[in-house]
């Protein structure tokens, strides 16, 4: 059931100047956050701080404060999680379902297994997509041309990765020899998914259910992994600096950004979204794909829920005063023509964000450390 919420006043001022999860997600391309990065802010990476010498000759700036994107009506939908958009009144959703009966792990008594469905916002409605019995399904993703839905399974220990035909119903594993199965996954930008492999390297798989490693990073100990076009940019266990392999070269470059959580391409490829760690919180980056260009978009104790508008106008991301739970967090939205941002959402936890295909609607799922809600905002502007 669905509950009008209120409506909200633009914020007056921008906040001065954000890996993983999760699910974990930047538009249709999020959908699983690595290990040990999450978003929210999880503990602090031992790389040291990029130096002075190297700050300044990026020379990053700082937007003007100043609100003009409008915030209109928001509706809850509580125990559901809403992790993507099939079209403007349809969402992707993990729920439980009780079909099935509890869980059968006695680490797990009580607890109802989660299928995915999609969620008529207009009917109400639910559409199954996916249910199993004993495992939770979650941080599912809709490829570009609406055809495949990339989601988790996970129950104990780690979640494992998978790929539906969303006409046949058929979904393969991401697993195998050459990578050890997969630790994160997403959408890359010609509809293969990418990500961290277990056997330290990366690993790319297609909709056909090809899955190869990707030569030349093999044993480095991933992190994070995103791929634009015919290049990937990486972090490793050993190396947080954000550094990029060109697959036709082979050559590989430090792009010199360091002590990086989670890193955000555009919808266009242009641009990224760099979430970096320092001293006392989080800085959200807008640069150029070879790191130049760089402006602060934010700056806060925790920064989370970042994701990319389709048209690559809007930045959304949550904010936390301060790293110590005595301050909630708020949802923004940062518009990049205007350089203002506007709180979109007072009193939010660790969530994330989706954007609807027409930019006009944002959905962002709250985790409670027990369940799940999500709720919808009307955005004008």
């Amino acid at each position: 059931m669905r509950t009008p919420i209120f409506k909200l006043a633009i914020v007056p001022a921008l906040m001065i100047t954000l890996i993983a999860c999760s699910a974990e997600q930047d538009g249709n391309n999020a959908v699983v956050q690595e290990p040990g990065n999450s978003t929210a802010g999880a503990g602090t990476p031992t790389d040291p701080a990029p130096t002075a010498e190297t700050v300044k000759s990026a020379e990053p700036t700082r937007e003007a404060a100043g609100p003009e994107l409008t915030p209109g009506e928001i509706v809850q939908y509580e125990n559901i999680s809403i992790s993507d958009w099939l079209d403007e009144d349809t969402v992707v959703v993990s729920k439980e379902n009780d079909k099935f009966g509890t869980m059968s792990l006695v680490e797990l008594a009580g607890s109802l297994p989660k299928s995915l469905y999609f969620y008529h916002l207009d009917t109400e409605e639910y559409e199954l997509i996916k249910e199993q019995e004993n495992v939770f399904l979650g941080d599912a993703a809709l490829s570009s041309d609406n055809r495949y839905l990339l989601y988790s399974e996970f129950s104990l220990g780690d979640p494992s990765y998978h790929v539906m035909d969303l006409g046949s119903k058929k979904t393969f594993s991401i697993t195998g020899d050459d990578i050890a199965g997969a630790k994160s996954a997403r959408w890359a930008e010609d509809d293969t998914v990418i990500g961290a492999a277990y056997s330290g390297g990366a690993f790319t798989a297609n909709t056909s259910g090809k899955i190869a490693a990707v030569e030349g990073l093999g044993g480095e100990g991933l992190i994070v992994v995103r791929q634009i076009q015919d290049k990937i940019y990486y972090t490793t266990n050993s190396n947080e600096s954000l550094q990029t392999l060109d697959l036709n070269t082979k050559q590989k470059a430090d792009l010199k950004i360091g002590r990086i959580g989670n890193v955000i391409p555009s919808p266009e490829g242009d641009q990224l979204l760099i979430l970096q760690y320092q001293e006392s919180g989080q800085t959200l980056l807008l640069t150029d794909t070879d790191g130049g260009n760089q402006k602060i978009i934010v700056e806060g104790a925790e920064l989370g829920g970042i994701s990319w508008s389709p048209d690559q106008r809007m930045i959304a991301y949550s904010m936390s005063a301060d790293g110590n739970g005595t301050a909630s967090a708020a949802l923004y939205v940062y518009d990049l023509e205007s350089g203002k941002p506007a709180k979109v959402a007072d009193d939010t936890g660790n969530l994330t964000t989706s954007w609807s295909p027409s930019g006009k609607q944002l959905a962002y799922t709250e985790w409670s450390g027990d369940e799940s809600s999500s709720s919808v905002v009307q955005l004008k502007y």
